[in-house]
Protein backbone atom coordinates (compact mmCIF):
# COMPACT_ATOMS: atom_id res chain seq x y z
CA UNK A 1 0.00 0.00 0.00
CA UNK A 2 1.61 3.27 -1.19
CA UNK A 3 0.55 6.84 0.47
CA UNK A 4 2.46 9.71 -0.47
CA UNK A 5 6.06 9.94 0.51
CA UNK A 6 5.82 6.53 2.63
CA UNK A 7 4.64 3.00 1.30
CA UNK A 8 2.86 0.79 4.42
CA UNK A 9 2.86 -3.05 4.91
CA UNK A 10 0.01 -4.17 7.24
CA UNK A 11 0.76 -7.17 9.52
CA UNK A 12 -1.20 -9.41 11.59
CA UNK A 13 0.11 -11.20 14.45
CA UNK A 14 -1.39 -14.26 15.94
CA UNK A 15 -2.65 -14.09 19.93
CA UNK A 16 -0.32 -16.69 21.14
CA UNK A 17 2.96 -14.55 20.12
CA UNK A 18 4.74 -13.04 22.95
CA UNK A 19 5.45 -9.41 23.13
CA UNK A 20 9.18 -10.49 23.03
CA UNK A 21 8.70 -12.45 19.16
CA UNK A 22 6.78 -9.52 18.03
CA UNK A 23 9.33 -7.89 19.53
CA UNK A 24 12.14 -9.23 17.55
CA UNK A 25 9.89 -9.85 13.94
CA UNK A 26 9.62 -6.29 14.03
CA UNK A 27 12.93 -5.80 14.46
CA UNK A 28 13.86 -7.65 11.98
CA UNK A 29 11.48 -6.15 9.41
CA UNK A 30 13.29 -2.43 10.63
CA UNK A 31 16.89 -4.07 10.48
CA UNK A 32 17.23 -5.72 7.18
CA UNK A 33 14.44 -3.92 4.96
CA UNK A 34 14.08 -0.41 6.63
CA UNK A 35 10.53 -0.35 7.65
CA UNK A 36 9.40 0.78 10.74
CA UNK A 37 6.67 0.86 13.53
CA UNK A 38 3.76 3.14 12.06
CA UNK A 39 0.68 1.90 14.23
CA UNK A 40 -0.26 -0.64 16.31
CA UNK A 41 -3.87 -2.27 17.26
CA UNK A 42 -4.30 -4.77 20.09
CA UNK A 43 -7.82 -6.58 19.27
CA UNK A 44 -9.84 -8.50 22.22
CA UNK A 45 -8.92 -11.68 21.28
CA UNK A 46 -5.16 -10.57 21.33
CA UNK A 47 -4.23 -10.59 17.79
CA UNK A 48 -2.17 -7.41 16.64
CA UNK A 49 -2.44 -5.36 13.03
CA UNK A 50 0.69 -3.74 12.71
CA UNK A 51 1.40 -1.42 10.12
CA UNK A 52 4.82 -0.89 9.17
CA UNK A 53 5.88 2.14 7.24
CA UNK A 54 9.38 2.84 4.94
CA UNK A 55 9.99 6.03 2.97
CA UNK A 56 9.06 5.18 -0.98
CA UNK A 57 12.34 4.31 -2.85
CA UNK A 58 12.28 6.17 -6.69
CA UNK A 59 14.74 4.09 -7.95
CA UNK A 60 12.36 2.34 -10.08
CA UNK A 61 14.23 0.70 -13.30
CA UNK A 62 16.00 3.07 -15.71
CA UNK A 63 13.34 3.92 -18.78
CA UNK A 64 10.27 3.43 -16.70
CA UNK A 65 7.81 6.16 -15.56
CA UNK A 66 6.43 5.07 -12.49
Amino acid sequence: MVEGPWEYRPMRLPPGVSRLTATTQLSIHAEFAGWELSKVRLYADGTRKVWMRRRRSHSGLPGLIT
